[in-house]
């Protein structure tokens, strides 16, 4: 099922407050750090770790303007060459320094308050063992122990390439030893936490795409496809799930043909509409066909449905509605099973209408408009007249699966005609509103809706298409709940 893709989370600052040095004597003083550009996200005491969005932009600003950075400076030099001006921050405060001599001091200090981490490339981890080939081993020590902090490499004057090997490996960019004046230590520091933020940054928000499209591709995976081969039927189905950014919803449909010639149709829907309701509906669609296709129907085919959804459901409180159809191989009759669900709309053309008086009676016993004979079938309707669509019957309706451990779904045979277009749908089309009150559209609105679309001349692919986006335009935005409808169109 689709992993839901996290919400981009800034990267905060540090804890605000003035520090002393931390250098023995003997000893440089590390750099100090000028305190993140504006607008940088940020959040006490957990610096450079994701954290929660803040609750306004303003606040972000302000905080990423307050707060001062911390460095730490990893060197070991006995002689004390190392030396690093006296740096502050935008405001003029003094910035918080920390000196370690080797690498498990290091690991000590490496606090959440710490922000950037100056590393002189001399100092040797026991692996390197003074190995020159091997003297980017302290560095990737130094990432592991800080993944989340932006890394400054120190090399010796000069070393441009020893620098740029630094920043291949890792490091957000290097210093010569004896160029640490304070306006370029501050700007190094700086550029170099900016830069490892927005590393992050890109690297969530690439994570987040990738995801989204396996997600997306997933999802593609679990919809359905229509079996109809030597089917004259024609399919036409749309789906809009509730959920933001997702494919899948707790709707779901299918179609087959069986080796009879009878087409069966399904369309159910699961309560809610989050990615578990959306993995419950994949499988019961997945069941429903295995069961159709094994040649069960009607009441001992949803009994088995809701075995399943007994079985699968995280909470007895879980129920689905479902609709399932039956199709004869001639196309002129169904069977119909409810289960708590909305009955179909069938529309058909329009047949003669007989008038008040007057005019010649026809061969179906009914009097043409003009006085003109007619057949009365119904592929042959009144000229000019849109079809007729209406509800098929819903009182036989069994209770949604879930709700009733013996429940039972009586089948309804269903006089189709020659010439019909069945519309499957869930409750998401009827259940939007109808302006700014608690009105909502219900089957009666949809009814007329259809009938409207129907007279404008839109069938199959459009006429689904009109009627979703005229329930959204209705709504007055994106519908909350999950929509599918399915259209099964016979043409005589």
């Amino acid at each position: 099922m689709p992993v839901p893709v996290p919400r981009q989370r800034a990267i905060p600052a540090v804890e605000g407050g003035q520090a002393q040095a931390a250098s023995s004597p003997g000893a440089p003083a590390g750099p100090a750090q000028a305190a993140p550009v504006s607008g940088v996200p940020g959040q006490r005491g957990v610096p450079g770790a994701l954290s929660g969005p803040e609750p306004s932009a303003t606040r972000r600003a302000t905080d990423a303007d307050t707060a001062p950075l911390t460095l730490l400076v990893i060197e070991d030099d006995p002689a004390g060459a190392l030396t690093v001006p006296e740096l502050r921050d935008a405001t003029g405060r003094q910035i918080r320094v920390r000196t370690a001599r080797n690498l498990t001091e290091a690991e000590r200090l490496l606090t959440d308050d710490v922000q950037c981490v100056l590393l002189d490339l001399a100092l040797r981890t026991p692996e390197a063992d003074g190995d020159p080939a091997d003297e980017l081993a302290v560095l990737g020590h130094v990432l592991r122990l800080a993944p989340r902090h932006a890394v400054l490499a120190l090399v010796p004057a000069e070393d441009t390439e020893g620098g740029m090997a630094a920043v291949r490996a890792g490091a957000q960019d290097y210093l010569f030893r004896d160029e640490l004046d304070s306006r370029l230590l501050s700007r190094a520091v700086r550029y170099a936490v900016e830069r490892k933020r927005s590393d992050r940054a890109e690297r969530r928000l690439t994570e987040s795409r990738l995801r989204a499209q396996e997600n997306a591709r997933l999802e593609r995976g679990l919809l359905p496809t229509p079996l109809l081969e030597g089917s004259s039927l024609r399919f036409a189905a749309r789906y809009r799930p509730g959920r933001s950014r997702a494919l899948l919803g707790g709707d779901f449909y299918d179609t087959v043909r069986t080796p009879d010639g009878t087409v069966h149709a399904m369309i159910g829907d699961v309560c809610g509409h989050g990615p578990d309701e959306a993995a419950l509906g994949v499988e019961l669609r997945i069941a429903w066909r295995a069961l159709t296709l094994a040649g069960l129907c009607g009441d001992r085919l949803l009994s088995t449905l809701q075995q399943v959804l007994e079985h699968e459901r995280d909470s007895d409180e879980i129920f689905a509605t479902l609709c399932t159809v039956d199709i004869a191989p001639d196309g002129r009759r169904a069977g119909l099973c409810l289960a708590g669900h909305p009955a179909p709309l069938i529309s058909r053309p329009a047949r003669p209408r007989a008038l008040v008086g007057g005019g010649r009676r026809n061969r179906a016993g009914r009097t043409d408009r003009n006085g003109t004979a007619g057949n009365g079938a119904a592929g042959n309707g009144a000229a000019g007249a849109p079809p007729v669509a209406e509800l098929l019957p819903y009182e036989n309706g069994g209770p949604a699966l879930g709700l009733l451990p013996n429940a039972r779904w009586p089948r309804q045979q269903v006089e189709l005609g020659g010439e019909w277009s069945l519309m499957l749908y869930t409750d998401g089309l009827i259940e939007g509103r109808t302006g700014e009150g608690r009105e909502r559209l219900g089957q009666d609105g949809m009814v007329d809706m259809v009938r409207r679309q129907l007279a404008q001349g839109l069938r199959g692919e459009e006429l689904l298409r009109a009627a979703v986006n005229e329930v959204r335009d209705l709504n007055g935005g994106e519908l909350t709940d999950d929509v599918a409808v399915l259209l099964l169109d016979r043409v005589a």
